[in-house]
């Protein structure tokens, strides 16, 4: 999510210095590849399963639909589940100059609204955090479900003045040597003493592809999305299936009573969906009984 971002982006300098239309495109395995297109914008999707409730993932910063593949695989069979590439991402377009939450957030209503969604969980993974809990308020009444993965660590905490100058600082690096940067804080701070050296390539190899102007771009607004004023304005739960390595500071949540329930998947990296597959799943499992309850 973009305050995470935010904050980490410190770590970074000392570590290195709606109009919608919609077709089938082709077929990726047994899932059908698909795309919509939100003001000219083609947005690349999968969509599988079927079911009255759709799981609808969103993928972190600089990678892409990809990651949730245990994910639909696993609910799929009882779901319908839809991942999408966010624009400028994976297979979705590059041709706009918006890269902030507002922006992405459409790009997420523009699916829900494409494909007639009426009951759907969001879950929205780092930066998409954010992306997700805007585009649950934009659509009150389809969403059922907020969940973040591995993020909203410390929602409402204050920036300081020095902090938003190491931020500053830590984002003229990154436009000068994104793959160095990218790579010592990803390596410092995204990966745990577990992440296994394949999925650390996977992930490492990704960001390098990255547009480093889009994925810079994607992260200037980290400040300025309130999120205990959005998460009062959603009015719903926040469940949150988080690394344990930073653990969540709930001060603020609690202050403002927002409704939150954390699982932890212990000894993951900042992809638990990827680290620790099974154990997400049955987190996540968890969180859809308890959404289902709340709804009867």
């Amino acid at each position: 999510m973009k305050s995470l971002f935010y904050l980490l982006a410190v770590t970074m300098l000392s570590a290195a210095f709606v109009s919608c239309s919609h077709h089938k495109t082709n077929l990726i395995g047994a899932d059908t590849l698909k795309t919509i297109h939100n003001n000219g914008v083609n947005i690349a999707y999968t969509d599988t399963g079927k079911n009255d409730t759709t799981l609808l993932f969103v993928h972190g910063w600089a990678i892409n639909k990809g990651y949730w593949q245990d994910q639909m695989e696993y609910f799929g069979k009882r779901y319908r589940v839809v991942a999408m590439d966010l624009p400028g991402f994976g297979q979705s377009g590059k041709n706009r100059k918006e890269w902030d939450t507002k922006t992405f957030a459409s790009d997420v209503d523009s699916v829900i609204k494409a494909l007639d969604l009426k009951k759907v969980i969001l879950i929205g993974h780092s930066m998409s955090g954010d992306i997700v809990l805007q585009s649950a308020i934009d659509n009150p009444t389809a969403v059922i479900g907020l969940v973040g993965v591995d993020n909203f660590k410390n929602p409402g905490q204050p920036v300081t003045e020095q902090s938003k100058k190491e931020f500053e600082a830590a984002m003229a690096q990154m436009k000068l040597h994104f793959k160095a940067v990218a790579t010592a804080y990803f390596n410092q701070t995204l990966f745990s003493k577990t992440t296994t050296a394949p999925i650390r390539k996977r992930i490492l190899d990704d960001v390098n592809r990255a547009d480093s102007v889009i994925a810079i771009a994607s992260m200037a607004d980290g400040n300025d999305f309130k999120e205990i004023d959005k998460l009062k304005e959603a009015k719903k739960e926040l469940y949150l299936i988080n690394s344990d390595i930073q653990p969540l500071d709930s001060t603020y949540l609690i202050a403002s009573k927002i409704p939150y329930k954390v699982y932890y998947i212990h000894g993951s990296g900042h992809y638990p969906m990827i680290e620790h597959p099974q154990k997400f799943n049955q987190s996540l499992d968890k969180v859809i009984g308890d959404i289902d309850k709340a709804k009867l």
